[in-house]
């Protein structure tokens, strides 16, 4: 079943969101990916339990482009959440991120805590993950990091077709899966989104200066930190920094999964979800 997808007009901007599922409100977004009808894998884990938002931010699919470059930082994102949240009616929503998501998250749960019963937090990190981290694919001394990057630009290029896109796609994810061979188990149904390169390319330099670690006490919403052991992209140790300092924040560990935890042990990642809701 696809997504419904609807306009939102609000005071800071008109927003691309899509909705499905039953229950209390939950929004999911990321920072520079593009979503459409189609859905979205992490998100798609949350709507037997609530009624998913899948917002594109500025920049991103049919949202409207930012008419400045500070429009796409963190906090800026965030407060186009709360304007959403303002113009769908709600008093109080749920927020859950993967990746880059989950460092909105976190700057989310800083500034906002109030307008979020529950927040979900996955292989993130509150902090610049790469320099300090040989267990970063994102470090130069990771024996993938070549290979990551050339992924990476290879993908920023325009004129790429669709097969070309998908090709290195998969090639990508697999690097970020623990056992890259389950990949066609996984990634199995027609979800097909595709990547802002103007904002990942603004993420990529806004990150060198994030670390908001200090602030990890000020978020008072209810917090699950989700890792996987083996995670590549956003190491685990940057997990259990957000899960300690969060007053009351629960750290969930994944022993069998990569970045991917919601596909990589999808069952136990949506028992967990929701035990945390109940």
């Amino acid at each position: 079943m696809t997504w419904k997808r609807t306009m939102v007009e609000t005071s800071r901007g008109t927003f691309e969101v899509f909705e499905k599922g039953q229950g209390s409100p939950l929004a999911v977004t990321h920072l520079y990916s593009e979503f459409n009808e189609t859905g979205d894998y992490f998100a798609e884990a949350f709507v037997e339990t609530h009624k998913v938002y899948l917002i594109n931010l500025k920049e991103c699919g049919r949202s409207d482009k930012a008419s400045s470059p500070h429009e796409m930082t963190m906090l800026e994102s965030v407060l186009d959440l709360e304007a959403i949240r303002i113009e769908l009616g709600y008093e109080c929503w749920n927020f859950a991120g993967h990746s880059t998501g989950g460092m909105l998250a976190v700057v989310y749960g800083i500034y906002f805590s109030e307008s979020l019963g529950t927040l979900v937090i996955a292989n993130a990190a509150a902090r610049e993950y790469m320099t300090f981290s040989k267990d970063c694919i994102y470090n130069e001394s990771h024996p993938k990091f070549d290979k990551m990057q050339s992924l990476i630009e290879q993908l920023k290029k325009q004129d790429l077709s669709d097969e070309e896109r998908k090709e290195l796609t998969i090639e990508r994810t697999k690097l970020s899966l623990w056992n890259p061979q389950n990949y066609d188990h996984f990634f199995n149904t027609s979800i097909e989104k595709k990547m802002s390169a103007v904002r990942m390319n603004f993420f990529a330099r806004e990150l060198h200066t994030f670390d908001v670690t200090r602030k990890l006490a000020l978020i008072t919403a209810k917090t699950m930190v989700i890792s996987g052991s083996y995670d590549v992209q956003c190491p685990p140790i940057y997990s259990e920094e957000i899960a300690e300092g969060i007053p009351g924040g629960v750290l969930h560990k994944f022993d069998r999964s990569n970045h991917y935890p919601h596909l990589e042990e999808g069952q136990k990642f949506k028992q967990v979800i929701k035990a945390h809701f109940d």
